[in-house]
């Protein structure tokens, strides 16, 4: 499922800014949006969201390999991995 996610990422990478469909999640973990900075990396906009009800907006700076905002109430762990792996097929180590 995560390859699914990571390789529908890496297609919606070759436009600049693109939202993604509603539909295109992974466990607790959605894709909103890729946008590419001026400084000419990867930004990941994910929806994060927990068994208790919690729901957070993310940040994924490719560049710097974390997400923004770092601490909340939802679980971060499965969306940061998520979301370097997208940022390594999008061709941007962290």
């Amino acid at each position: 499922m995560i390859r699914h996610l990571c390789m529908a990422l890496a297609v919606f990478l070759l436009a600049t800014p693109v939202w993604a469909s509603p539909g295109l999640c992974t466990g607790p973990v959605c894709a909103d949006g890729i946008t590419r900075s001026a400084k000419n990396h990867w930004q990941l906009v994910l929806r994060l969201n927990d068994q208790q009800g919690h729901r957070e907006k993310v940040v994924m700076n490719c560049r710097a390999g974390q997400l923004s905002p770092m601490a909340g109430p939802v679980d971060r762990a499965y969306a940061t991995a998520l979301g370097r792996r997208a940022c390594r097929l999008a061709g941007e180590d962290s």
